[in-house]
């Protein structure tokens, strides 16, 4: 069978969207059905983004205080089980902001925001509804992150959970994505702080002010006393040394790739050749 999931793996700046991007273009040149997924795709197969998660009396005191929100709460939810799914931020998107107080009432409950053996649970669930559709289609997807960042960040940079914990979540992922015959692109750099630097001056201060606290004024970050900027990198190199030992866990194929010189022609054949020793494009 051929390759039905390609995953793009690595640390912020490490050109991961870039390396996605160059794969969906290789597969498409060759005339394969290939769809790609980038960070932060609110129509995720395989994730939530934006997503928040209650129960039905959770729900239901959301709907008796959601305004002239709460005809669109009701048609948008998705019912799984004993879980009530809200899509709130395409509904932003599509019918504007929340007042402050309905905006946090439902972040709280963000599937990134809920305790980590529920997120575990629900991820996995949506992993597994992914598997069985891809299993079934003439198709390649190319995810970036999620299957080794998401696990990581909110297992360790969130909760500062230890490394056998999050292992545990990304080989049960591993496990079910098996049988799409998956391949494991993971983009490192020689200079993290170099590429960090960079990603920080590069991207809006909203993403950089976000960041730095995201991982410095929780879990991991905060139990070791880190803050600003080089707590961040910190944390990065923390994250960095167990993303290395979860890549060597993993059983499927899988392959480092470097792009720390930015030479664009060179990467591209480094990446056509890794598909190709594969057989990703036969």
């Amino acid at each position: 069978m051929h390759t039905k999931l390609i995953i793009v793996e690595g640390l912020p700046g490490f050109d991961k969207s870039t390396t996605a991007s160059l794969i969906h273009d290789s597969l498409r040149e060759n005339n394969r059905n290939a769809e790609l997924i980038l960070e932060g795709n609110l129509d995720h197969p395989a994730d939530y983004d934006g997503v928040a998660c209650f129960n039905q009396m959770e729900f239901e005191s959301l709907l008796l205080n959601s305004g002239d929100f709460k005809d669109i709460f009701t048609k948008r939810v998705e019912k799984k089980g004993n879980d009530y799914l809200l899509p709130y931020r395409k509904i932003m998107n599509e019918h504007g902001s929340f007042s402050d107080e309905l905006m946090n009432t439902i972040f709280k409950h963000d599937i990134y925001e809920l305790p980590l053996d529920q997120n575990i649970e629900l991820i996995t669930d949506k992993w597994a509804e992914f598997a069985e559709q891809a299993f079934r289609e003439d198709k390649t997807y190319i995810f970036e992150c999620c299957f080794i960042q998401n696990p990581v960040t909110i297992g360790m940079v969130k909760y500062g959970e230890k490394q056998e914990k999050v292992m545990d979540y990304v080989l049960k992922l591993e496990n079910i994505i098996e049988r799409l015959n998956p391949v494991l692109f993971y983009v490192d750099q020689d200079d993290l702080e170099f590429s960090f630097r960079k990603a920080y001056k590069e991207r809006p201060k909203e993403w950089s002010s976000g960041f730095i606290d995201y991982y410095t004024n929780q879990g991991y970050g905060k139990e070791h006393g880190y803050e600003g900027f080089e707590g961040t990198l910190k944390v990065l190199q923390a994250r960095r040394a167990m993303e290395a030992e979860i890549v060597e866990a993993l059983k499927i194929n899988k392959v480092k790739v470097n792009n720390s010189g930015y030479e664009m022609e060179q990467y591209k054949s480094i990446i056509l050749d890794q598909l190709n020793l594969f057989g990703v494009l036969k």
